[in-house]
């Protein structure tokens, strides 16, 4: 079975990538199959090609086993293994919450506690050692700042007219930070007025898309004004995609803290992967300080907490959340809301509406 990773047009990214196209063709899906064997296969969220690229020729050199990735939204990534569950294709899965907690209930992940997760704080990681944060991240929105010239503040902001048909965001049945627009606003308006808040938002957005990371393109083409999105894809795109968009927070209400919540990477194991042994062996390696030590490089914070936050894009993750107000999250009453929010989306926001609503990149 020969499968093609799916991945974000980084013009910029390209260009940096082709002397080392023969390090990284397995990120460019030119030779490899997904699944060829001898393999390490991973599943995992869109957001981290360029990180990915970085340090997974060393992992591949030093075990002598080619790393084969399948990159899609956070929750299609799940949805593919659990179809997958009684053949599993893949040994590693990188998603976000509340997938990953899901992928851990259905029993698709296989207990494996790292001996690199001893750093990782308890709270986030499973304590049946099914997953661990591995890059810790932010729900950002996202807007062209070479269009959007009077930046929103809040969310009202977003319902004005000049937003008409320039509204987009990911599908919270398919994508982690789709489902982070009902989690944050429910939080901070309640269920009910959340739900009339996103029909609301309906009458200006245009589509909504499987994966979060294409939305950034089309920011940059001008095909969209405001998307939502997390903190690390946004700002690597920006540097090393030389796209034009800018993360933003959001507030309640005027006068209000911009707030937002951590929206982080995490990682499994896969139970019964075709590749156990060198599975285990990418985990450790990922969570190796060796490699969290790279994690700021790309906009993203260690998962561990003896590797600093530092560096240039360190100090500039420091900035982006300065005085950004940081709610806490329950994810186990998230894993029991998320269907019925699911199917809430479903019904009263998009509705009959007939708009498109997993919309990807062209092939």
């Amino acid at each position: 079975m020969t499968t093609r990773t799916i991945h974000r047009t980084r013009p910029g990214f390209v260009r940096k990538l082709l002397p080392m196209l023969a390090a990284a063709m397995v990120l460019e899906g030119v030779t490899l199959s997904a699944h060829a064997a001898g393999a390490v296969v991973l599943y995992t969220a869109d957001g981290l090609e360029t990180f990915y690229s970085e340090v997974l020729p060393a992992f591949e050199k030093q075990e002598g086993v080619k790393v084969n990735i399948v990159t899609d939204g956070s929750g299609a990534v799940v949805n593919r293994a659990n179809v997958e569950k009684d053949s599993p294709k893949a040994d590693v899965l990188v998603t976000l919450p509340p997938f990953i907690q899901q992928a851990g209930q259905s029993g698709l992940l296989q207990s494996y506690r790292s001996v690199n997760y001893k750093n990782v704080p308890a709270i986030a990681k499973a304590s049946d050692g099914t997953w661990s944060t591995f890059v810790n991240n932010y729900f950002t929105f996202a807007i062209n700042p070479d269009v959007v010239k009077n930046q929103p503040k809040t969310f009202a902001d977003l319902l004005s007219p000049e937003y008409s048909g320039k509204v987009a965001y990911s599908n919270p049945a398919t994508a982690g930070d789709g489902m982070a627009v009902i989690i944050l606003t429910t939080t901070l308006m309640g269920e009910d007025k959340a739900f009339d808040y996103l029909k609301k938002l309906e009458q200006s957005a245009k589509f909504h898309t499987q994966g979060t990371g294409y939305l950034d393109v089309l920011l940059s083409r001008n095909e969209i004004s405001v998307a939502n999105g997390d903190l690390q894809m946004d700002l690597d795109d920006a540097a090393d995609g030389g796209l034009s968009l800018k993360p933003i927070f959001l507030a309640a209400e005027p006068g209000g803290r911009p707030t937002t919540f951590q929206l982080p990477y995490a990682i499994g194991l896969i139970k019964n992967g075709p590749n156990p042994t060198e599975g285990k062996k990418l985990i450790d390696y990922l969570m190796s300080v060796q490699v969290q030590s790279k994690v700021p490089d790309i906009f993203g914070i260690p998962a561990r907490t003896d590797v600093p936050l530092t560096g240039k894009n360190g100090a500039v993750v420091k900035e982006a959340i300065a005085g950004v107000h940081l709610i806490p999250v329950d994810w186990s009453q998230v894993m029991a809301k998320q269907a019925g929010w699911t199917t809430r989306w479903k019904n009263e926001v998009i509705g009959s509406s007939g708009k498109q609503t997993e919309v990807v990149k062209p092939q």
